[in-house]
């Protein structure tokens, strides 16, 4: 279990998922996921080349997902202040 000092997205308090970074290493990596997807808009428009945007915006989305899940807290379902430690 990480502590909250490395954690750099923290869970939801409604709901399964991540909510807003914790760390500025949490917004250094959605500025960075936020900086390719708007490439990839420019490089790849998607009425143009719809396959390669999607594929592009599939592996950002991807890696965002995998770095959650390495720097944030355990994903589960969470009901507010019911499910409090």
């Amino acid at each position: 279990m990480m502590n909250e000092a490395e954690c750099w997205f923290p869970a939801k308090r409604h709901g399964w998922g991540w909510g807003l970074p914790r760390r500025w290493q949490g917004w250094a990596a959605l500025a960075a996921f936020s900086a390719v997807l708007v490439a990839a808009q420019r490089f790849f428009p998607p009425a143009a080349h719809p396959l390669r945007f999607a594929l592009v915006a599939g592996a950002d989305a991807l890696g965002l997902i995998w770095l959650c899940l390495v720097k944030g807290e355990r994903p589960r379902w969470r009901w507010g202040d019911r499910d409090a430690p």
